[in-house]
């Protein structure tokens, strides 16, 4: 009974332990979400305004593509997945969903790409390298510390590294798997293009785009082209870094929640076999000082 007691009083005390972690954890993650979630909140109308605009120049093309090097669709031959995941883990299933649909899209859409070799991973997080390359996925870590030093100048890096692949035809299509912030406890998990740029689905009798260029079309589009495209990847970035520290400030909320419902259990448990003993003693003195009476 003593052995029985002393287990479930570890058991408490190793618990209490974890909800002291889970519980400063939740507190780190709502400290850095604010600041995260302030950073998407603010970059996420002057990002969707960049993509619209360029999306509607690619598509008052008229199919002349000549000098938009990177809105040139081609057949898909070779592949590239951005895939957005996190560098820790006790953040939910946050990962595991993001690998889950790099893997679908993979399965479903590239599926003959992927049996010729021709589907390549770029991670920018140390969860999804680990796991692809676990996995034998073919997946390069060029990226995948971006982080631990999250800055503008890094992502930009990797865009312009895939535009410039894009450009000579190392890959065909490039896409990117991350997750949008929603809101702490909520997040929509992505598969965006992003090369070659796709264009605007013109609506029955809607008018035409007049856009006039100054001082030249394809000189302004040369410049614009690249520094909209950063900023679109800079801008899934920012938001899977805000959605990991909410799944994981969610995720530790319930392991702290998990961790009382514990305790109260084995807390009961502890004080019936207390209670137990208790009665089993005063029982063995009374039948002791009967036994010496008699």
């Amino acid at each position: 009974m003593a052995g029985q007691l002393k287990e479930v009083r570890n058991r408490i005390k190793s618990i209490q332990n974890s909800q002291q972690i889970t519980k400063a954890m939740k507190m780190v993650s709502a400290a850095k979400l604010r600041r995260a979630q302030d950073a998407i909140i603010q970059m996420r109308p002057y990002a969707q305004k960049l993509q619209e605009l360029l999306s509607n120049i690619v598509s008052s093309s008229d199919g002349d593509t000549g000098g938009l090097s990177l809105a040139t669709e081609r057949p898909v031959e070779k592949v590239l997945l951005i895939v957005i995941t996190s560098d820790r883990g006790l953040a939910g299933a946050y990962n595991a969903n993001l690998i889950k649909l790099a893997k679908s899209a993979i399965r479903d859409q590239y599926s003959t790409q992927a049996a010729k070799g021709n589907v390549t991973i770029w991670s920018i997080g140390k969860k999804g390298y680990e796991h692809f390359a676990k996995n034998n996925y073919k997946v390069t870590d060029t990226f995948k510390d971006i982080f631990l030093h999250l800055s503008f100048e890094s992502v930009q890096a990797c865009a312009q590294a895939a535009m410039k692949a894009f450009e000579n035809k190392e890959f065909d299509a490039v896409e990117i798997v991350y997750s949008e912030f929603k809101n702490a406890a909520t997040q929509r998990f992505a598969l965006e293009k992003f090369l070659p740029i796709p264009k605007v689905e013109k609506k029955a009798g809607a008018a035409n785009n007049d856009f006039i260029f100054e001082p030249g079309k394809e000189e302004l589009i040369a410049e614009l082209m690249p520094k909209i495209l950063n900023t679109q990847l800079f801008k899934a970035v920012l938001d899977a870094n805000a959605s990991e520290h909410g799944a994981r400030m969610t995720a530790m909320d319930k392991a702290s929640d998990n961790a009382n419902e514990l305790l109260k259990s084995l807390r009961l448990s502890y004080n019936r076999a207390r209670q137990a003993a208790i009665t089993t003693e005063l029982t063995e003195i009374v039948s002791g000082a009967a036994a010496l009476q008699g």
